[in-house]
């Protein structure tokens, strides 16, 4: 697994394209949920892919965004985290959070970090050491909680 860490500026129109596709996949056809991704929030966002070198073409495997304090919680966030169907139980959901967690330390100090997480994943998310602090509450027809890692 190849981490890729840039800025929205940085990534190339293939890349974009690519992260667009895992995430709609997921997101919008797999989950069957009609919302707005490209909500305006990766212009601000670190983009966090995990690549796999394949015989034709390098594939994105897992990916995620974070957004910086007071972009939308007043501390750094996680969102938009997708791991490819076909790549599901190999652990690069919880490879690419514990990469994002670093990174996030790396370059915005010790701090609290939120999410709002699937409600199906919240066991997975403690497991990340997230804290439930909200929900479940409704975000575009899936329930969710807010939860909080307390520092990194």
């Amino acid at each position: 697994m190849k981490w890729v860490w840039m800025k929205f500026d940085q990534l190339s129109a293939h890349e974009l394209y690519e992260i667009m596709t895992l995430r709609q996949r997921v997101f919008t056809v797999e989950q069957n949920c009609a919302y707005l991704d490209a909500d305006g929030f990766d212009l601000n966002a670190w983009h966090l892919c995990g690549w796999e070198n394949s015989k034709v073409k390098p594939f994105l495997c897992a990916y995620l965004r974070v957004l910086p304090a007071n972009v939308k919680y007043p501390e750094p966030s996680i969102g938009r985290v997708v791991t490819a169907p076909e790549e599901r139980g190999k652990g690069f959901g919880r490879a690419i959070m514990m990469e994002a967690l670093n990174r996030i330390r790396d370059e915005f100090g010790n701090t609290q970090v939120r999410i709002s997480a699937q409600a199906y994943l919240k066991k997975f998310y403690m497991e990340c050491g997230f804290t439930k602090v909200r929900g479940p509450y409704n975000e575009d027809g899936i329930p969710h909680h807010e939860m909080v890692l307390s520092s990194l």
